[in-house]
């Protein structure tokens, strides 16, 4: 029987794109053999040992605790080759800083201070976007458009970006929909590629997390939380215990639970103090509780009666730490 269906094969590149709305992506595919043999350039270390190179990271917080001013000692420590909480620049590096509220003259209040402090200046190049040098709007960065304006500044001298903050620099979506995320995360993927590195800065929820989907932290190395300390008060001046939420590559001290404080010696100077916390074992039963663990398991686990694991899930829900 004559089979009068023809099919017609079309195997260049060009004339495949034009039965598509959109561009097709060209992938390349390596071997064993050829991944085995290619000399990759290695990770570094830019900040302690847990910002390297090629790295996405997160730092979130609550309003007030002072994750705005923690991203800016971090900026300036990589800027100038200097430290900031015991974590040591390896060299300087470049920094862009894109902020997306700070008025100037807060910025140049915080940035003077701490340049102070440091009694040192930057070697490398510090740079910053923020909103009162704009004659419009900031830019959203989930968008093309604002990936696009924000590509310029983004140089060879350029090591580290840091994002400060998401709700207000990732203006497109919902903050709780792993989709709205997804734009956000391409970029950073590809600028990983180009072998930079990302710091997020964010707000904590309710439960004490980052705010908004947890989809966010699947392709972060590093997710740092700030909180305030039961005992900080106002008296005191900036203090915040820091807590090594996920840590791709990092384990045992490097990942310990610490609490900084500043403070103004007898000359006016002022310098960072941090120290060392124990995890209290009502925290233990809420981050193994969020884990899925049983109340019977966490007991075990912890040793601890299950009267008071009762007890401390009851707190942690009137406190909402519990996830939902």
């Amino acid at each position: 029987m004559e089979n009068n269906s023809t099919t017609t094969y079309r195997e260049t590149y060009e004339e495949l794109k034009q039965d598509f709305a959109t561009p097709l992506i060209e992938l390349k595919v390596i071997s064993i053999t050829e991944l085995l043999q290619t000399e990759f350039k290695p990770h570094e270390f830019i900040l302690g040992k847990w910002l390297a190179t090629q790295s996405l990271s997160m730092i979130h917080a609550y309003r007030g605790v002072g994750k705005t001013f923690v991203a800016l000692n971090i900026a300036y420590a990589i800027a100038s080759g200097g430290s900031f909480l015991g974590w040591h620049a390896t060299k300087p590096r470049g920094v862009l800083y894109i902020d997306g509220e700070m008025p100037a003259s807060a910025l140049k209040e915080r940035m003077s201070n701490i340049i102070v402090a440091a009694g040192k200046e930057p070697i490398a190049p510090l740079m910053f976007i923020t909103p009162d040098a704009q004659k419009f709007a900031m830019p959203d960065l989930s968008t093309e458009e604002g990936q696009a304006a924000i590509k310029p500044f983004i140089t060879d001298e350029i090591d580290l970006i840091i994002i400060d903050n998401l709700s207000c620099l990732v203006r497109s979506g919902r903050e709780n929909e792993s989709e709205s995320w997804k734009p956000i995360q391409e970029w950073a993927l590809r600028l990983r590629a180009e072998g930079k590195s990302l710091l997020f800065i964010h707000h904590s929820g309710k439960t004490g997390k980052q705010r908004g989907c947890s989809k966010r932290e699947d392709v972060l190395d590093t997710v740092i939380c700030l909180k305030r300390p039961e005992n900080c008060t106002s008296d005191k001046g900036a203090c915040f215990e820091v807590e090594f939420e996920k840590a791709r590559y990092l384990h045992g001290e490097d990942v310990a639970l610490f609490e900084a404080q500043l403070i103004t010696d007898e000359n006016g100077l002022q310098q960072w103090v941090t120290s060392p916390r124990k995890i209290t074992n009502f925290e233990k039963t809420v981050d193994l509780y969020n884990q899925g663990l049983s109340q019977k398991d966490i007991g075990k686990t912890l040793g601890i009666d299950k009267s008071v694991i009762s007890r401390n899930i009851h707190k942690a829900k009137e406190l909402n730490k519990i996830c939902t």
